[in-house]
């Protein structure tokens, strides 16, 4: 059988993206880490598929490039929002995720012509247990400095539901990555202090009302982008004050998003605005061992082009911040 995928990403957050045919299935997990392998087709970061869903319009399923299941991915629920809103005729859905059901709506263009959408980030906690973290009977983190970890940053840990640690740096940090991915590698295998593995990010403000961010993801390593991370790196720069509150600019490698935070009482609102870029689509077959065969590639030159003017505004943006 001859199966659609759609290469996609979100701030360079790459994925596949399959609407999975009912009664017919596959192993996702395999074929998550044949599709995301570099050395074909330039790899991916992640599989997204789409399938029905009892209690919204469709469901998303993430599978990282080690075939790991996640339970959320903010720039590929962007993607997944294009595609089930094209295809249902629709401003606005609700997808189903491994942990909530979250709304999504298309919104103007962040920039230029970019189709770009805006989606739910929930549900939140800075409970320890919600990540799980383990540190010294702490019920919570934010903005500390955790010796063990290091002398001169201070991290706060919170679930988007995704696990994130995000720790504020000075520029060389973000200027030499050898010690974030350290870091990021000691808490991704058997650690004490996160029984599940962690994303780690690491943020250096860009200016007064917006941050740089990059991260290591779980399953995964260092990516252009992640959503997930780069909203909970809003949360926590606007919680202690680095940014204000509301609509908080996030550059990151692979360009840039925008993130709302709002409090309601107790009651956190966040949302991560952004593109959603189809840059080709395949036809392709699945193998039984997990692996695929292309028919046909189709690429999607305007929209390419498009995001990479996206891309030098966002490098250019960030070298004016640190050179005041």
């Amino acid at each position: 059988m001859t199966l659609i995928f759609h290469k996609v990403h979100g701030s360079g957050n790459t994925f596949y993206l399959h609407e999975e045919v009912p009664n017919i299935s596959y192993n996702w997990p395999l074929l998550a880490q044949n599709m995301c392998n570099p050395s074909k087709e330039n790899g991916a970061d992640g599989l997204l598929i789409v399938s029905e869903s009892n209690k919204a319009d469709a469901q998303m399923r993430v599978y990282n490039a080690d075939g790991s299941e996640a339970s959320m991915c903010g720039n590929g629920l962007r993607c997944v929002a294009r595609y089930v809103l094209t295809k249902l005729g629709k401003m606005t859905a609700t997808i189903e995720t491994m942990k909530a059901v979250l709304s999504v709506r298309q919104v103007s263009p962040i920039f230029q012509e970019i189709d770009t959408y805006s989606v739910e980030i929930s549900p939140i906690s800075f409970e320890l247990s919600s990540l799980p973290m383990n540190y010294h009977h702490q019920q919570q983190i934010v903005n500390k400095i955790l010796p063990e970890f290091s002398e001169d940053i201070h991290f706060s840990a919170v679930s988007v539901p995704n696990p994130h640690l995000i720790g504020i740096v000075p520029i060389q940090y973000i200027e030499n990555s050898q010690f974030q991915e350290q870091l990021s590698a000691s808490f991704n295998k058997e650690s004490e202090y996160f029984p599940d593995g962690v994303n780690v990010s690491f943020v250096h403000p860009v200016d007064d009302k917006s941050i740089f961010v990059r991260t290591f993801e779980r399953g995964v390593g260092f990516t252009n982008a992640c959503g997930t991370a780069m909203t909970a790196s809003a949360l926590v720069s606007a919680t202690i004050g680095l940014v204000p509150f509301g609509e908080v600019m996030v550059y990151n490698p692979g360009g840039f998003v925008k993130c709302s935070i709002e409090k309601n009482e107790n009651e956190w609102h966040l949302a991560l605005i952004g593109n959603a870029t189809f840059f080709a689509t395949y036809s392709m077959e699945l193998t039984e061992d997990g692996g695929f065969n292309i028919h046909t590639t189709v690429t999607h030159d305007s929209e390419i082009t498009n995001y990479k003017e996206l891309e030098r505004e966002a490098q250019q943006k960030i070298k004016d911040g640190w050179s005041i």
